[in-house]
């Protein structure tokens, strides 16, 4: 099968070479994944040194070529994520029937957090997040919790180099009211998003632990601001506890 071809033509050649290497049954030399991939020995030899440097292949005593310790490590980050979804969704998906709104499973990266799974209610007028649409940590009730977790440090660096943009003007842009706001949800183990992202809407969320008790994930529910109840708290923040007991946590 002839592989894919892109607009970027490094890249191509680098997922050909991973290809070869992969497909070899033993560490492959330069001479043998160059005439796998039709490419000169001298183009195949610069993209693999980069490879190498990012550890995505390693260099053996004899020369040859094998898969690099950074690729695995992805690797357990999709198992982990593929994993983080199939035991959320079945108690996303009651935690929605039972309130009637869209429910959203995040993850931080920097200082955003990425939507990578969501149930949406059936109602005409609902919120609805984009499957890998990103938003910054302070005006998410979710990332507020995950940036709590680093502590004050953290959350001082954030607000340095972020600058706490306004989203709307009820966003906590100064680092007072955050750490105020991220102080008494860590306390009380859930944080609202009060309009803070986006006019109109209004959010509860919770972390997600493993079994080390590390906070790896957010739960949360999003309403339209009217419709949003404080009595939804107690199942939103059981849902958070029955997904971490599903991931080993047993705090």
């Amino acid at each position: 099968m002839t592989p894919p071809t892109t607009a970027i033509q490094v890249l191509d050649r680098a997922v050909q070479l991973l290809d070869a290497i992969a497909t070899a049954d033993v560490p492959a030399t330069l001479k043998i994944v160059a005439a796998e991939t039709g490419l000169h020995p001298s183009t195949a030899h610069r993209i693999l040194s980069a490879l190498a440097a990012h550890g995505l292949v390693a260099r053996g005593d004899g020369g040859a070529y094998h898969l690099g310790r950074k690729l695995r490590e992805l690797a357990t980050h999709v198992e982990a994520q593929a994993d983080l979804r199939e035991e959320a969704r079945p108690i996303m998906e009651s935690l929605r029937d039972a309130l009637g709104e869209t429910v959203n499973l995040t993850l931080r990266e920097g200082d955003e957090v990425v939507y990578i799974d969501r149930v949406i209610s059936n109602r005409m007028m609902r919120v609805e997040q984009v499957i890998g649409s990103r938003a910054p940590l302070h005006v998410t009730a979710v990332g507020k919790l995950m940036l709590g977790e680093s502590g004050d440090a953290a959350i001082d660096a954030y607000a340095e180099r972020t600058t706490l943009p306004a989203y709307t003007k009820k966003t906590l842009a100064t680092t007072e009211r955050l750490k105020s706001d991220i102080h008494r949800s860590l306390k009380r183990g859930y944080a609202l998003d009060n309009e803070e992202a986006e006019p109109g809407v209004g959010c509860i969320g919770v972390l997600i632990r493993d079994a080390s008790g590390r906070a790896v994930a957010g739960l949360s529910i999003s309403a339209p601001i009217e419709r949003r109840r404080s009595e939804w708290v107690a199942e939103v923040k059981a849902a958070g506890e029955a997904v971490s007991r599903r991931l080993g946590f047993g705090g």
